[in-house]
């Protein structure tokens, strides 16, 4: 990001959002089935870079079921409905329906009844482990201590601790801090860690240990976070400046590679390629697949930020379905908006730049347009 003066008092960075960025073809092209677009995090291996995020909305023992089998990973929020009722359907219907005036009321309320249940926390595990997929649960930071040792012990296989945005030591109001690097090396399996936007915040949460981070605080369609809080990342800037931190920590660490993962402001596949060029390893997606007829939003979305007690900072969107998750994913698609078939436009993209493999394409060209 460049240095530019906003006053005599403040300087200020110019940063690129991934609509004004874009990726510019070379002199070789290669056939898309050629292209690989698998992706290796510790021990697991996946067909496709994509995650879902742990949004309701988005992710539930049986979504996450479908998108493994098509190859990618879903986390399942811990903190969400599925962890706190032990048949959540009913109301995620209602939150579907509900008047655009009294959702933010209403969720807050079906949150706050219910608290998290260690024993649901396990019994959700239980399930996706049956289902024969990899497990990843997600948490937020102020919860983490509590729940990811459960979610471990219970045979999680990665545990996402997911904010809007995460330092490598969080402090609480009594003084108590939840140090990042102490407990990563306590837990049995790899964490995902995030949001961070520097080069300098990354550097920090790689070298807690953590297997990846998050670039940007997710909910791109479903938060408010600029508007009440005045904090918005510029999603290409973001990932390209953690990227740098990555190589920077490799060399630092004698090898450690810890991967990038972006988070938000990508509702196309379009948006998706243009994180990967920028150095991203993998992109966590949610509005996206909130979009999918088998979701389990029914159509609505929405993320944490949407029912926070005291200052919520998203509102439950209703979104136009386009097909199913599966179709999502890995078409076909029926649409030219860059909704569908997201494996096959990033495909289409690396054989478009002549490029075979995920992180070849992180070297690709790119032009800014904006």
């Amino acid at each position: 990001m460049t240095d530019i003066q906003i006053g005599g008092a403040k300087r200020a960075r110019r940063g690129y959002s991934l609509d004004e960025v874009a990726i510019a073809p070379s002199r070789r092209t290669r056939d898309p089935q050629a292209v690989s677009t698998a992706w290796t995090i510790d021990a697991y291996r996946f067909e496709t870079p994509i995650i879902a995020a742990p949004m309701d909305s988005v992710v539930s023992p049986a979504s996450a079921e479908v998108l493994g089998r098509h190859g990618a990973l879903a986390v399942l929020n811990l903190e969400g409905l599925w962890g706190r009722y032990e048949d959540p359907e009913p109301l995620l219907t209602e939150i579907a329906g509900l008047d655009p005036a009294r959702a933010t009321a209403r969720m807050q309320q079906m949150y706050a009844d219910r608290a998290v249940d260690a024993g649901l926390v396990r019994q959700r595990i239980a399930q996706m482990r049956e289902a024969g997929c990899t497990v990843a649960v997600g948490t937020s930071p102020q919860a983490a201590a509590t729940l990811a040792p459960v979610a471990s012990q219970a045979g999680a296989d990665i545990i996402v601790i997911r904010g809007t945005t995460v330092s490598a030591e969080h402090v609480s109001k009594e003084g108590d801090s939840l140090n990042l690097k102490e407990f990563i090396h306590q837990l049995d399996c790899p964490v995902i860690v995030g949001g961070c936007a520097t080069h300098q915040a990354a550097l920090h949460l790689m070298r807690t240990g953590a297997a990846g981070v998050l670039v940007g605080f997710g909910g791109g369609a479903s938060h408010t976070t600029a508007d009440v809080l005045g904090v918005r990342v510029p999603m290409a800037s973001a990932i390209a400046d953690v990227a740098a931190a990555r190589r920077d920590y490799l060399d630092e660490s004698g090898g450690r590679y810890v991967h990038v993962i972006a988070d938000g402001s990508m509702g196309r596949s379009g948006d998706i390629v243009k994180a990967f060029a920028c150095g991203a390893d993998a992109a966590m997606i949610g509005s996206v697949f909130a979009r999918a007829t088998d979701a389990p939003g029914r159509g609505a979305h929405w993320g944490a930020e949407a029912w926070h007690p005291h200052l919520p900072r998203g509102e439950r969107h209703v979104m136009e379905p386009v097909g199913t998750l599966a179709e999502i994913l890995s078409g076909p698609s029926r649409r030219a908006d860059g909704t569908m078939n997201l494996i096959g436009a990033l495909r289409k993209a690396m054989a478009t730049t002549g490029y075979s493999d995920l992180k070849e394409f992180q070297r690709v060209e790119m032009v800014v347009t904006g």
